[in-house]
């Protein structure tokens, strides 16, 4: 694709989400009804809202984040590692919270893009309405109103692969076999991270999960350029 894009000003990010409640019994009876208006289209007549609530964690509505998982490039020694951070567990507000610091602070800069596989559609403006419902002042990052298109600071990986195709869907599962990056996912899928958290509380799964989404949004900006994908050695962790 020829990118011009400097990759260590580049934040890679996935986050993990689920229903803001364990299950719909739990849920008033306003919000209950609420959650039945919103859903009807997608649930037709297959599916009643309670049965339905298992999905509840794809809209930031009725959802919240567990975990926000990034990582960014650095040069050492003429040396290239992608560095991974992870923001997780109970507290939503203090996770946002932290990650707000992490963009306000080390990702300021005019240069710096965020970058996700789907992020336009869900991630970015998940992260968003989150942080509104929570009362924080969204970072510079995340702020995109009165901005023209191309003062927009979000790169999106399934953008970029649909050519213009805006009708066309590519899970990153199906993106990284066809172009030969080791497979991102590991013991669990998307469907069963509401189950991990709220029935195992295995919250360590879901961030191993969650980073290496984030690698396999790297690795694909590499391959897009025709780089070198990254090494095992080339992955670090830095808490």
């Amino acid at each position: 694709m020829n990118l011009t894009y400097n990759l260590n000003n580049i934040l890679f990010l996935d986050i993990e989400t689920v229903p803001e409640e364990e299950n719909w019994k739990l849920l008033s009876k306003k919000t209950q009804a609420l959650f039945e208006q919103k859903t009807q289209y997608q649930r037709k007549d297959e599916f009643t809202a309670e049965e339905f609530y298992n999905r509840a964690g794809i809209w930031a509505e009725f959802g919240k984040i567990i975990c926000i998982s990034v990582g960014y490039f650095v040069e050492e020694e003429k040396k290239r590692q992608l560095r991974l951070r992870s923001f997780f567990g109970d507290d939503e507000y203090k996770l946002l919270n932290e990650f707000k610091v992490l963009l306000d602070v080390h990702f300021a800069k005019k240069s710096n893009l965020l970058c996700a596989h789907n992020g336009k559609e869900f991630d970015f403006p998940f992260l968003s309405r989150r942080m509104i419902i929570h009362q924080i002042e969204l970072p510079k990052k995340l702020n995109l109103f009165g901005k023209k298109p191309w003062e927009v600071p979000h790169l999106d990986t399934l953008e970029m692969w649909k050519f213009g195709d805006y009708k066309h869907y590519t899970s990153l599962k199906l993106l990284t076999s066809i172009l030969g990056i080791p497979s991102p996912k590991g013991d669990i899928d998307g469907s069963e991270v509401a189950s991990v958290y709220y029935k195992e509380k295995n919250i360590q799964r879901i961030v191993s999960y969650c980073e290496k989404d984030t690698i396999a949004v790297a690795q694909l900006l590499l391959r897009f350029n025709n780089e070198k994908l990254l090494s095992t050695e080339e992955i670090v962790s830095v808490g």
